[in-house]
């Protein structure tokens, strides 16, 4: 049988989402990697470099995934809501962004200016969907909004309730993001005066 590398590169890629959903960059490891891959490291090394590397690497691809899945709209809050129900069927992004932001922190992050430009995309959807304001601060909320709300889920049964459930939420974002979008933006001052 002869030696596929774009079914061996998949199936690393694959693991390591799992494994980098799981313990972030620190704590995943290669050797688990490779044994849920059926490979061997040395394969993950010669496709993807170091453990940073893979992580980036599969960064990268959900975050083409999710872009593709879930393109920008007009209508921001039924863009939060396909977000929200993009998140609910592939958790792993959601932890992998989380992991990344524990990591890095303030630092750049893998592809930043590819990513910056893909969320400036959405930038301009979310000013077609604005009547007044920054829609740089409209879409970071919407993106707070959808993301808070998976990631924590320990505060929403503590705040809402253990009988209040995801699906009840979505629609609650999706008119909080519309309810911001319609809102006249906050005066803003002058730091200089």
């Amino acid at each position: 049988m002869a030696y596929d590398s774009a079914a061996t590169r998949e199936r690393i890629l694959a693991a390591a989402t799992t494994e980098f959903a799981a313990y972030g960059v620190a704590g995943a490891r290669v050797d688990r990697i490779a044994a849920t891959a059926q490979a061997n490291k040395r394969a993950i090394y010669d496709y993807f470099g170091d453990k940073k590397a893979l992580f980036a690497a599969v960064l990268e691809r959900l975050m083409g995934e999710l872009a593709q899945d879930v393109p920008p709209s007009g209508d921001l809050g039924e863009y939060a809501g396909r977000l929200f129900d993009h998140h609910r069927a592939h958790p792993e992004a959601l932890r992998l962004l989380l992991w990344e932001a524990l990591e890095l922190g303030d630092d750049p992050v893998p592809d930043e200016e590819n990513r910056t430009r893909h969320y400036f995309e959405k930038v301009a959807a979310a000013e077609s969907a604005m009547t007044d304001g920054d829609p740089r601060d409209l879409l970071f909320f919407a993106l707070g909004l959808v993301g808070w709300t998976l990631a924590m889920p320990q505060l929403r049964r503590m705040i809402l309730g253990a009988d209040r459930g995801l699906d009840e939420l979505r629609p609650a974002i999706t008119a909080a993001v519309e309810t911001l979008a319609a809102a006249p933006a906050p005066a803003r001052t002058d730091p200089a005066v």
